[in-house]
């Protein structure tokens, strides 16, 4: 029997390299089809790569090619787009799997699926105003005509592909398919609230680390942030009133999980959001932000806040051992719904319902 090809790209930066390895776990494991690993951007880090190498019969191509929000010219981005489809037919691939939609932008001699984890113009109308600028409005131009030349697109909440609907004017929203996490601890029943921990890209200036910070000086439990301070594309931040704890390993990060903390995410933007799943998986309490994505996805397993001053009095508030446990357990259940398991499940059906077909958009 010939197993089926997927070319699935990703990059290493954020949530799309844990998805993508998660999922390549999941349809290898529930197909036997071979998944080939296409990473643009940075290239992993030995961590990632050995994460990567543990995956059975994953293939891993490190592209180094551009990624669609760093390139420097749309000439860049098309000419990777290039680039991957030379890769499907090379590689004899049977379905590809973009991360991003510019990534479209070519002639594929197989269907294209877009899963769409963010773009620059849903996260510029989430926290800024006005028209974009020329850098991203170039980018969001791109982005559209890859969201019309795809075959089939997907993103991981329903308020997410809402979004993309009505910010690219679309016919139709793309179907929602949640992301999936592999638990990092087992859950442990010590009582949670010893600290606040948010994690992820902390330069990103959608995940309002600055907000974390200022609450950080409005109580008196510790607040830590582990992540990257620096990003690609030369954003950055400093923290004044928080602990920065840094780039950690998923050890470290799994340690601090254990401890059940107080997990807070102030972001104003967030397609879903994997950190938060993590953490409660783990059956820390959640302090959110009152977002469409996390209502759908978190709503009365969470607490809500959007200011310094909401957080510190939801803080204050989970700093009971009774308020801490139950908002924990309640994250920890309500996370069952969002395993990889399922998220491979759902792509694998649409999988079959596009394997074989002649491409809609080719040429």
């Amino acid at each position: 029997m010939i197993r089926r090809r997927l070319l699935l790209t990703t990059d290493a930066v954020g949530g799309v390299w844990t998805y993508s390895l998660d999922l390549a776990r999941e349809v290898a494991a529930q197909d036997d089809m071979v998944v080939l690993l296409a990473v643009l951007g940075p290239a992993p880090n030995a961590e990632q790569l050995d994460a990567a190498a543990a995956i059975p019969g994953l293939q891993l191509i490190d592209t180094g090619l551009p990624l669609d929000w760093t390139a420097g010219s749309a000439e860049e981005v098309r000419a990777a787009a290039n680039a991957l489809a030379l890769l499907a037919e090379q590689s004899g691939a049977d379905l590809v799997q973009i991360h991003a939609p510019a990534l479209a932008l070519a002639s594929y001699p197989v269907p294209v699926i877009t899963v769409v984890h963010s773009c620059v113009a849903t996260w510029w109308s989430a926290i800024r105003s006005g028209s974009l600028p020329a850098d991203l409005a170039w980018r969001r131009d791109l982005a559209t005509e890859g969201l019309r030349r795809s075959d089939l697109l997907a993103a991981p909440s329903r308020s997410f592909a809402t979004a993309l609907r009505d910010t690219y004017g679309l016919k139709h929203a793309p179907i929602d398919v949640p992301n999936g996490r592999v638990p990092l601890t087992a859950g442990s029943e010590i009582a949670p609230g010893g600290f606040v921990l948010t994690t992820g890209r902390l330069w990103d200036e959608g995940k309002n680390i600055a907000t974390f910070d200022q609450a950080a000086a409005l109580t008196a439990l510790p607040f830590r942030a582990a992540g990257a301070s620096e990003g690609p594309n030369g954003a950055a931040i400093q923290l004044r009133h928080a602990e920065a704890l840094g780039q950690v390993d998923e050890s470290t990060l799994t340690a601090l999980l254990s401890k059940r903390p107080i997990f807070v995410s102030p972001a104003r933007y967030e397609p879903f959001g994997l950190s938060v799943l993590e953490a409660a998986q783990a059956g820390c309490p959640l302090v959110l932000s009152d977002i469409p994505t996390f209502r759908e996805l978190w709503d009365g397993a969470a607490l809500f806040a959007d200011t310094a001053e909401q957080i510190a009095a939801a803080v204050e508030r989970l700093t009971g051992e009774d308020e801490a446990r139950r908002f924990g357990d309640a994250a920890r259940t309500r996370a069952t719904r969002f395993s990889p398991q399922a998220t491979a499940r759902a792509m694998l059906t649409h999988y079959n319902s596009l394997l074989g077909r002649e491409r809609r958009a080719a040429a």
